[in-house]
């Protein structure tokens, strides 16, 4: 019997789980070959899943006025869409705090809609009937009243997260049992050649700092 099963990736958290690796391991892993990370980990879901679809959602931080930052960010995402991944994108929105310093009124850019686009398509393809396994690749525990809801009405559903590198937490594994976390190993394991080549014949190169 097939499992469909559908990925939706919190690109922020992944990203940031690549940085902890650097950090820690000193080993560059951004290049990252989700499709091919996602597919080593369908057998964690029970014989006979298959991938059906892997939604990237995540936001081009033009608030950092760096437009290598944009460039390397928008490469990337070119090198997922030829893998079959889709990307929703949402924005950068500008949170006035005070400076604990100076006291005076500063603009923090905060990515505020991730989450909600996660939440949303998650509801959209249970809905729909589109898949029989949904695996949230994010640790953040802001999706957890997303799936508690998600899970009731939906039971005969199966739900799990895939905590990304040094993002394992307990609420939420415990809200979807038959979460697991990822090892540095698998995201060394799965990265782009390269360069990468797009279908067109377009080489992609690795950033140096990737």
């Amino acid at each position: 019997m097939s499992i469909r099963t559908i990925f939706l990736i919190d690109g922020f958290n992944l990203y940031h789980s690549t940085v902890d690796i650097a950090d820690y391991s000193g080993l560059k892993v951004k290049w990252l070959n989700i499709r091919s990370l996602c597919e080593s980990y369908l057998h964690l879901i029970g014989r006979g899943a298959t991938l059906q679809c892997i939604y990237y959602f995540s936001a081009l931080a033009f608030h950092l006025n760096d437009t290598s930052v944009i460039e390397r960010h928008q490469s990337y995402i070119r090198c997922l869409r030829e893998t079959g991944i889709e990307d929703e994108l949402s924005r950068f929105k500008a949170n006035p705090i005070k400076c604990p310093h100076c006291k005076r009124q500063i603009a923090r850019h905060e990515e505020k809609e991730t989450d909600v686009a996660i939440a949303s398509k998650m509801f959209k393809v249970l809905v729909e009937d589109e898949c029989d396994s949904i695996v949230l690749m994010t640790g953040d525990t802001d999706l957890a009243p997303a799936v508690k809801t998600a899970k009731c009405l939906f039971p005969s559903k199966h739900i799990v997260f895939a905590f990304p590198y040094r993002r394992k937490n307990e609420e939420l594994a415990q809200i979807a049992p038959g979460s697991f976390k990822m090892h540095s190993r698998s995201y060394v394991q799965h990265q782009f050649p390269d360069p990468f080549t797009l279908s067109d014949g377009t080489a992609i190169p690795k950033p140096s700092s990737w």
